[in-house]
């Protein structure tokens, strides 16, 4: 669930097989297990990165129960709980989470299954969770979060996590930082990288088949399974790409700031940067949430009803921009999306797929025909309007749903506002 996830993990390692991923995270005392294991492989990742660690890294040894509580405490900013609260919130009238999840809970049992290790800027330790593995794979863990830790004394880790307002951008950023340290775990398992590099498709399925014999994540929704694997999977395949085309350079130099660039190398090297979108205030009804989804989270939004790949993942592409906005009406909450796109055939292909998305989404039929810039439909007791057009020369396509009984003219898209893009 990009932003919320990462908080609350904050850099901590998964147990995603074959991966054995990770992440952030807190602690205080020091551990002597791992000494040696820490020691040896501090000069293999500073050989692998091409950076020397500018202080010695500090590790301590975690129990599963100190993780439960460690995760828990992040459950306790108020700041976090508002942005999962908004979030869980858009992404359940998006129809991405069921309504009778509750999402708290679910992400704390979770995390406390995944976590594996996690390094945490703020005291500059690496934790080991002790008694779920053994050699090697915990040494797969500790090579992972050192990766890290010298991440860290180049870059300041804790700031990329206060990003707010931009879920894109940061799960952008994630999926650098976790896909670094994945990279150079995986390379120096393998000694070749490349050699994986072609069979990405076999990776995640054996993730998939993996994910069954852990409880939790077995159970999880597609959205929630996704979002956890695309930093490390689709992270390691851009530091790749950045590897062959900058030898010797650090990915994190100049971060991404869409999944746009992190799906498409080709957008990172050319800079295309995504268009700004700005809501106006709704009419008749209050604003109480807003965000974006980016490429990466429409494809699996087209997805999770469409159920067809090729499809979605087309739609998504040309994607330049979008923001959306959870709106609370006199008959309960709506959505108010707005995408913008790099041609008007990319934002046809994607209002083709949005109609049979809202279609199934809401079970009804739209009284639109395929070239009405505005349809309408009505199911579930709700209702929603797709229209499209242009704003500053730029084809837009504008989703509103709201209760049955609610007025969907909540914002039209002559009140929108573009800033920056192409």
């Amino acid at each position: 669930m990009g932003r919320v996830r990462a908080r609350a993990a904050r850099c901590a390692a998964l147990l995603l097989p074959p991966l054995l991923a990770a992440g952030c995270g807190g602690g205080e005392e020091e551990g002597g297990r791992y000494a040696r294991a820490v020691a040896e492989r501090v000069s293999i990742v500073e050989d692998a990165v091409g950076l020397e660690f500018k202080r010695p890294p500090q590790h301590a040894v975690r129990t599963r129960e100190q993780v439960r509580e460690f995760v828990t405490k992040q459950f306790e900013d108020t700041t976090y709980l508002r942005e999962l609260d908004g979030q869980s919130q858009a992404y359940k009238l998006f129809g991405l989470l069921p309504d009778s999840l509750d999402v708290q809970p679910f992400l704390l049992d979770l995390l406390t299954e995944q976590i594996a290790g996690y390094y945490d800027p703020e005291t500059d330790t690496l934790y080991i969770v002790e008694g779920e593995r053994d050699d090697p794979t915990t040494n797969v863990t500790i090579t992972h979060e050192l990766v890290h830790a010298l991440q860290d004394q180049y870059l300041d880790l804790d700031s990329l996590q206060d990003v707010r307002g931009d879920n894109d951008r940061q799960l952008a950023a994630a999926a650098v930082i976790e896909g670094h340290a994945t990279f150079e775990q995986m390379n120096l398992m393998s000694g070749n990288f490349a050699a994986l590099a072609g069979g990405w498709d076999g990776i995640r399925e054996t993730i998939r088949e993996g994910m069954q014999s852990m409880p939790v994540l077995a159970t999880a929704p597609m959205f929630i399974q996704e979002t956890l694997i695309f930093p490390y999977l689709s992270g390691a395949e851009f530091v790749f790409r950045h590897d062959q085309r900058h030898e010797g350079e650090v990915p994190f130099r100049r971060l991404p700031v869409s999944t746009e660039q992190v799906l498409h190398f080709e957008k990172y090297e050319a800079n295309d940067e995504p268009t700004t979108i700005v809501l106006p205030a709704p009419r008749g009804a209050t604003a109480v949430y807003e965000n974006d989804l980016g490429e990466f989270e429409t494809r699996l939004l087209l997805y999770a009803t469409l159920r067809d790949v090729a499809a979605s993942a087309r739609a998504a592409e040309g994607w330049d921009g979008d923001r959306y906005m959870v709106v609370r009406t006199p008959r309960g909450d709506g959505i108010v999306w707005a995408t913008v796109w790099d041609s008007a055939v990319d934002a046809g292909e994607f209002l083709a797929q949005m109609d049979r998305w809202a279609q199934r989404h809401l079970a009804a039929e739209g009284d639109g025909g395929a070239s009405s810039e505005r349809r309408t439909y009505a199911g579930r007791d709700r209702r929603a309007v797709l229209s499209t057009g242009e704003v500053d020369g730029r084809p837009v396509v504008l989703y509103v749903e709201v209760p049955q009984g609610a007025s969907a003219d909540l914002v039209t898209l002559s009140a929108l506002r573009l800033d920056g893009g192409r």
